[in-house]
């Protein structure tokens, strides 16, 4: 079971949100203002927050600067009837780890939060090996922090979206990710109709395939996404 930190002041979707999760064998503190909710985030131990954008008080985007200041890596899933990209990107920049429009599936909110709360449950030990500021595998690395890494031509400059698709792949290493997912995570509609995607991803290959037209890490999954295999470092 999971303490779950909800801030919504929609009261009939927060009910709704409050239900389902408790079903699911969670435990909810519930907040409708942008101020009781980051007194609730320091005052209690709790595995993952739910945060609407437009709250009274103070606004979403300020609690997510806060918390930030707090962990870098407690995970945030941001619910907000702001359907626009700048918005989307703004949260992504200011450290959320999933966005989520409104109005939107239960289904998919629940598997988000699952996914999410997955990875908060890793110990400290168990992080520290799979997403350590620098990431070696092969014979290449990736410092996460100072957006570099060192390929099979060298080092390199990477891009903050770049770093942030990388750290996404290690994180899941071994598991699928679908092309949504991965999309919402650099600030895109998750239906976007983009070849950006797909233009990091040639780029990671040359970057760290011995044969970037034949990859042995970053490879496609047909009609659904991509996958990042490292079996030497499992």
């Amino acid at each position: 079971m999971a303490t779950i930190l909800l801030i919504e002041d929609e009261i009939h979707i927060a009910k709704g949100i409050i239900l389902n999760l408790e079903l699911k064998g969670h435990k909810v503190i519930s907040c409708s203002d942008g101020i009781s909710g980051i007194k609730a985030f320091h005052d209690n131990e709790v595995d993952l927050l739910i945060l609407d954008l437009m709250l009274p008080g103070m606004s979403g985007e300020k609690i997510l600067e806060n918390v930030r200041a707090k962990s870098e890596k407690f995970p945030v899933l941001v619910l907000s009837a702001k359907d626009e990209s700048a918005s989307k990107i703004n949260c992504f920049n200011l450290g959320t780890d999933d966005y989520l429009s409104k109005p939107f599936n239960l289904e998919e909110f629940l598997l988000r939060v699952e996914r999410l709360l997955k990875r908060s449950s890793w110990t400290p030990d168990a992080e520290s090996d799979v997403l350590k500021e620098v990431y070696h595998f092969r014979d290449c690395w990736i410092d996460f922090k100072n957006f570099k890494a060192s390929g099979v031509n060298g080092e390199i400059e990477l891009t903050e979206q770049e770093t942030r698709l990388l750290e996404l792949f290690v994180k899941n290493r071994g598991e699928v990710l679908k092309r949504s997912e991965m999309l919402l995570h650099i600030g895109y509609a998750e239906n976007s109709e983009t070849r950006t995607l797909d233009n990091y991803i040639v780029r990671f290959r040359k970057y760290f395939e011995q044969n970037p037209k034949n990859p042995e890490l970053f490879k496609s999954v047909r009609s659904v996404g991509y996958i990042f295999e490292n079996e030497e470092n499992e």
